[in-house]
């Protein structure tokens, strides 16, 4: 009943939040047009009330329902809470530039100003949209201490947060595979995140899976997107796919450690540090972790771990989530860093979640060299 009420309770607060958000661009958008002795039409305050229930509308419908309506309108209400990011932050800028003004005495067109704002708002959601459906390759060159020599000059492929479901399906990660393939990688980390969540054929959404292969093994953990409940479908699928999933565990390739800890068991420093523990690292050998959030790499480093693989960020996607992604993230939101004697690479995800946007942030398949 606790979890009922405070379900209804956040659902309650984020359509407060988007109803805010609407009415911020209609005021705006109206006292703008009075000012120049302009009438908002009625079709535009119905079209925002409507546009303001869409996506939580569309989200609960995609958690229970799949099918090519659903998607198409999800798709749509996604992609316009993006735009609505972009809008509300051009409203407010308007505002705070109209004020600004006014106690300066300064004469302003604000109708133009909006428009201008509004404008420039809509072009860059838009690009946002174009730049989330190209998909990068990223390469980077690790070098681990008592990397075994074999390992030396050799390439892994990491991939994470391409979330499939209502937006990005099947024939989105059949394209990954092939940029993967082509590649040509030693082994393949595939680090959470590869469903949505909401509701699918777990199994068939994975299929493109059972094309990749790599000498030294393709690996995968849970992220927070398989563990809102029960992760057993997904992980099924994933596995039937002819990938290894690891769930606390190692295995030995080739002399390297690959360590594998789903999101569930290591959100809490203390947990996580007694599964590591479990495992058992060799600190005279080198290791890689696979955990998909890095929410606690000191953990990892002081189990001596080498280096940690992870995703989950998708660097904010766009602003404002950006700047909340790098607060909370700081140095380990995005790209290779360092804490002690661990170096984490956090991926920006292949995929988007919610708002099919990403700008300041490209979707990327990672190469790494070791050496």
């Amino acid at each position: 009943m606790k979890i009922r009420s405070g379900l209804v309770g956040f659902i309650t607060v984020i359509q407060a939040v988007l109803f805010a958000a609407h009415f911020l661009i209609y005021e705006t958008w109206t006292f703008s047009n009075s000012v120049s002795g302009v009438a908002a039409p009625l079709w535009l305050k119905l079209t925002l009330g409507a546009l303001s229930i869409s996506f939580l509308l569309a989200s609960l419908l995609a958690f229970r329902y799949t099918g090519a309506l659903l998607r198409m309108f999800y798709r749509v209400a996604a992609i316009w809470l993006g735009l609505l990011s972009f809008l509300s932050l051009a409203a407010a800028a308007a505002w705070i530039v109209f004020g600004a003004a006014s106690l300066s005495g300064l004469a302003l067109n604000f109708h133009r100003l909006v428009e201008v704002l509004f404008a420039f708002g809509l072009a860059a959601g838009l690009y946002g949209v174009f730049n989330a459906s190209f998909t990068r390759i990223t390469r980077i060159t690790v070098r681990l201490a008592n990397l075994p020599e074999t390992w030396r000059g050799r390439k892994a492929a990491l991939i994470s947060d391409i979330h499939l479901g209502h937006v990005r399906n099947r024939s989105f990660l059949r394209r990954m595979v092939a940029k993967i393939l082509k590649e040509e990688p030693h082994a393949i980390f595939i680090a959470g995140d590869l469903y949505d969540g909401t509701a699918i054929d777990a199994r068939r959404a994975a299929e493109p899976l059972s094309k990749l292969s790599a000498p030294h093994g393709v690996y995968f953990v849970a992220g927070n997107h398989e563990q809102f409940g029960d992760d057993s479908k997904y992980l099924h699928a994933v596995s039937s796919a002819g990938v290894r999933v690891l769930s606390n565990e190692k295995v030995e390739a080739d002399g390297l450690q690959i360590i594998g800890v789903p999101y569930r068991h290591a959100t809490q420093d203390t947990h996580f540090a007694s599964v590591l523990e479990g495992i058992g690292v060799d600190r005279d050998r080198a290791s890689i972790l696979l955990v998909h959030a890095p929410d606690h790499p000191q953990v990892a480093e002081a189990a001596g771990v080498s280096l940690q693989l992870s995703g989950h960020t998708h660097v904010g996607q766009f602003i404002p989530w950006s700047w909340m992604a790098r607060r909370i993230y700081r140095q380990f939101v995005y790209g290779l860093s360092r804490i002690g004697k661990m170096q984490v690479f956090t991926s920006s995800g292949a995929g988007t979640w919610g708002p099919p946007l990403r700008l300041g942030s490209n979707p990327e398949i990672v190469m790494l060299q070791f050496e």
